[in-house]
């Protein structure tokens, strides 16, 4: 397999990590085309992207913890309003927490893969994970829809949503479903599957509710390749099913964090 066709199947998981730690589709994007370009630039990097995921996320946090480090107190004048926000509450949490917690539950990356990627010792990842689960503990409770046509899924998700101290406003399995919970309910988080039990989509659901409101949402689906095309407006929040359950507390927790109605 040519170097290209083995950065291009990594490349959707690499942007959805970058604007994930960033809070923007913009930023991530910035992101991960700046490593690119960097590895056009630098034939050792270039080789060295090609040997793993891992070692293409650790060229990506070169790029990245060096920009943050610039552009940490730039001012957020000139930016969307929920950009802005999601920028606020960025510098207002610890950098390294967030990216070790990213890795290992949203990316799957094990402690010493992360450590590779962070350049650190793993030691010190599991301690900055620990102090992220920390963080998460402190956010505020808030009600949350479900709309997830698989009884079994629902019922996992309704329970993990509980274990966190949040309430469950509705769960829908369709898009008519969703909408009559919504017009009730104000939910401060949806969860949505894509695919619905009448054929109807979760994509066209969460547009219905944005219309009406403001609400993070994340998307729970076995077909992440159908939202990561570029094509259209991206969400920040895409977790992949089979799921881990830690990967769904990391994002619930992401998605409270930056408080974004819209993919950024």
């Amino acid at each position: 397999m040519s170097l290209g066709a083995k950065v291009a199947n990594q490349l959707p998981y690499l942007r959805r990590y970058a604007r994930a730690l960033t809070g923007s589709q913009n930023a991530g994007d910035s992101f991960v085309r700046a490593t690119l370009e960097a590895a056009l630039a630098d034939e050792d990097l270039r080789a060295t992207i090609g040997e793993g995921r891992p070692q293409l996320y650790h060229a990506f946090n070169r790029v990245w913890s060096t920009a943050f480090v610039d552009t940490a107190d730039r001012s957020s004048s000139g930016l969307g309003h929920h950009e802005a926000a999601a920028q606020e509450r960025l510098a207002a949490m610890t950098p390294a927490n967030r990216q070790a917690l990213l890795l290992t539950t949203l990316e799957d990356f094990s402690i010493e893969e992360a450590a590779y990627i962070m350049g650190r010792d793993p030691s010190d990842v599991e301690l900055l994970v620990q102090d992220a689960v920390a963080e998460i503990d402190r956010e505020s409770a808030t009600s949350v829809l479900i709309i997830e046509d698989e009884p079994l899924i629902s019922m996992q998700l309704e329970d993990l949503v509980r274990s966190l101290g949040h309430d469950v406003c509705g769960m829908a399995a369709t898009r008519t479903q969703a909408l009559e919970i919504v017009q009730r309910e104000q939910p401060g988080l949806v969860l949505a599957d894509i695919q619905l039990a009448d054929g109807s989509s979760g994509l066209d659901a969460v547009d219905d509710i944005l219309r009406i409101g403001s609400v993070p949402v994340i998307f729970i689906t076995a077909y992440p390749e159908r939202l990561l095309t570029g094509d259209r407006p991206e969400p920040t929040y895409l977790i992949t099913k089979p799921f881990q359950e830690q990967t769904v507390r990391t994002a619930i927790s992401q998605a409270l964090f930056f408080g974004s109605s819209r993919p950024l």
